[in-house]
């Protein structure tokens, strides 16, 4: 796997496991009863973007180790995953 490969699965792990976090815990104003004027009642509450950065950075730099050792390992290969291999070809037709 190339550095720019490996850069690239980081980036794309980090953002899907931070578009899963961003609902966990989290509360509205409507939830709580605090309504800020001028705001909607699904406006997060106690939202803290830098507990929650760290919190999916951590969570992800695992889950991209454990991609990485599966890819560098050989364990799945491109080969495996090559489903059009197995379409029959138009000659069969």
């Amino acid at each position: 796997m190339a550095i720019t490969s490996a850069i690239v699965l980081y980036a794309v792990t980090w953002f899907m496991t931070m578009l899963v976090a961003l609902p966990i815990g989290l509360k509205t104003q409507g939830d709580l009863g605090e309504k800020v004027e001028g705001t909607h009642d699904g406006a997060p509450a106690n939202y803290n973007p830098k507990r929650k950065a760290l919190w999916v950075t951590i969570v992800a730099t695992a889950i991209w180790a454990v991609l990485v050792a599966v890819i560098l390992s050989g364990w799945v290969s491109w080969h495996d995953l090559d489903w059009t291999a197995r379409l029959p070809s138009v000659a069969d037709s």
